[in-house]
């Protein structure tokens, strides 16, 4: 207000003031002007002195919005932090893994199998024929896959169980497809014959070993203590696994179908197996040419078990395959020598990784260099000393034998 009556003209305040109150004389108008300047310099300190707490307050508001900007950029900072995700927990018995390895579980060695289950052979061959890095766990067979299979393989904390699905994820993930080069009549062919072999001849061979637990013992060499880690005599593992293995066998042949029909149509059925695959293969060295394929992989694993069986048991199957069927002899020792080179090895040593090299010994070429480097070493003064209280030993030695020879004389 102060400023807007000191902007009003001075002709008309008294014209306002005369119709209410009585006439007073007239002040100067310098008189009025000041009086209006005074005025408008107490209105301006008034604002100065309103705006001054003002800023004050503004200022301390920033200073407290510091560190409390500081306050909530370190609690982001822990949100953050805490937001982000837990490492990740692997479900896999080989918690240490390599990425992008390959970790078998199957049966243990035997002296003259790699192994005595088709399917953990069958696995075994098709990574080595295609060429892809894997390790065998030795876990004396207590492991089994969550589906209670052997074999089964982990690979990048994973687990995949069934042979016939880990060929078919590593095929995908590698793009180590066996069969790409067949035709379509010819892949429906592997198909039928895969599925003769795995569920029709290795259950054949199933029942031969339910019925004869202990000739599987002998005709394999199987070293059951060695083979379960465990210290319990032979004696004792073997005779509790004639109980167990041939009981449960029994059972699952039953199941399957197979177990309620007679030996000799059992038999029967192994031999037209047999004859059916030898027809197939004919003079090639391969079912399907020069290049092995998803079936020969198969047919090897089954095959071997009849063929690398001690000839100490008698098996008329075996017999049949050597005797009628020459060439899957020949065929199981193609694919031998080019996906087992180290066959011998692994039979005679029972090692689980043969084909992984294993660290050089230390020679002893390099201990004589380093104690040589050390004898060197001892040359110079400490060296000369040495030699000389040798050579003082020495003499010592010459005459106090000397002077035994002369008592003796005089005696």
């Amino acid at each position: 207000m102060a400023s807007e009556v000191a902007q009003i003209p001075a002709e008309e305040t008294p014209a306002v003031a005369a119709s209410e109150k009585p006439e007073e004389p007239e002040k100067p108008a310098v008189e009025k002007v000041e009086i209006a300047e005074d005025k408008k310099d107490e209105a301006g300190k008034q604002q100065q002195d309103s705006e001054e707490p003002k800023k004050d307050e503004a200022g301390k508001q920033q200073d407290n919005e510091e560190p409390k900007k500081e306050e909530a950029s370190a609690k982001s900072e822990v949100a953050t932090k805490s937001e982000a995700p837990p490492a990740q927990k692997f479900n896999v018995h080989k918690t240490n893994f390599e990425k992008d390895i390959i970790y078998l579980y199957q049966f243990s060695r035997t002296p003259l199998l790699p192994s005595l289950s088709p399917y953990c052979l069958k696995v075994e061959t098709w990574l080595r024929l295609v060429g892809l890095k894997y390790e065998n766990v030795d876990h004396k067979m207590r492991f089994r896959s969550k589906k209670g299979q052997l074999p089964f393989i982990e690979l990048n904390g994973e687990e995949i169980a069934d042979s016939a699905i880990i060929i078919k994820e590593l095929s995908s993930k590698y793009e180590k497809n066996l069969d790409s080069g067949l035709t379509a009549e010819q892949r429906n062919v592997s198909y039928a014959t895969i599925a003769m072999l795995e569920n029709h001849l290795i259950w054949i061979i199933f029942y031969w070993r339910a019925k004869y637990p202990d000739n599987v013992l002998k005709g394999y060499k199987v070293n059951l203590q060695h083979a379960l880690g465990l210290r319990l005599p032979n004696s004792i593992l073997n005779f509790f696994f004639k109980i167990t293995f041939g009981r449960k066998g029994t059972k699952k042949l039953k199941a399957h179908g197979i177990g309620v029909h007679s030996a000799e149509e059992i038999e029967e059925f192994g031999k037209n197996d047999l004859k059916v695959l030898s027809e197939m293969l004919d003079c090639k060295p391969f079912f399907f040419g020069d290049e092995p394929t998803t079936l020969d992989v198969v047919a090897f694993a089954v095959l071997s078990q009849l063929h690398y069986l001690s000839k100490d048991i008698a098996y008329p199957l075996r017999d049949y395959m050597t005797e009628k069927c020459p060439n899957l002899i020949g065929h199981v020792s193609r694919m031998k020598d080019k996906c087992f080179p180290d066959w011998d090895e692994i039979c005679t040593k029972l090692d689980l990784n043969a084909h992984i090299p294993k660290p050089e010994p230390e020679t002893k070429e390099g201990k004589e260099g380093g104690e040589q480097e050390k004898s060197n070493e001892q040359e110079g003064p400490e060296g000369d000393k040495i030699e000389k209280e040798l050579e003082k030993d020495k003499s010592n030695e010459k005459e106090s034998t000397e002077e035994n020879k002369e008592k003796e004389e005089t005696k």
